[in-house]
């Protein structure tokens, strides 16, 4: 018979810390995201330096208001931590009309991320839009 051999990987996904929040759609949602966001990782022990928090934080307002230009009553914010990254993950639960321009993917790389990305996914959540970043050691 054959053997079924599960990647690594979901175990170690499995075992990272992880947290959410609602944001309603208001002018302050992207600047609160980015509080909420700097906040989780300093509680889960991150020191971040000035620039990088300010990094992190801007990248998370980017993507926030972004997202509220889906015209959404509100916005999921996920936070998730590994290897000394941070997954930045924005749902709109609207399916996005238009495609979005490369300008927003390129705001958020020139502020250092490792990855980002845009896509829709109408099972789970609508326009999804996230950014992965390094804390640092």
């Amino acid at each position: 018979g054959s053997v079924l051999v599960r990647p690594r990987l979901a175990a170690r996904i499995a075992n990272r810390r992880a947290a959410n929040w609602t944001l309603e759609n208001a002018p302050w949602a992207p600047a609160k995201a980015g509080r909420y966001v700097a906040g989780k990782l300093a509680d889960w022990g991150y020191r971040l330096d000035g620039e990088r928090e300010e990094s992190i934080t801007a990248v998370t307002v980017l993507l926030t208001r972004a997202a509220l230009t889906d015209g959404g009553r509100r916005v999921s914010l996920h936070l998730a931590d590994q290897d000394h990254q941070a997954l930045i993950l924005i749902l709109s639960h609207q399916a996005g009309h238009a495609p979005e321009g490369e300008d927003l993917l390129r705001e958020v790389t020139a502020l250092g991320v490792v990855s980002c990305g845009t896509d829709t996914d109408q099972e789970d959540g609508g326009r999804r839009r996230w950014a992965l970043t390094d804390l640092g050691g």
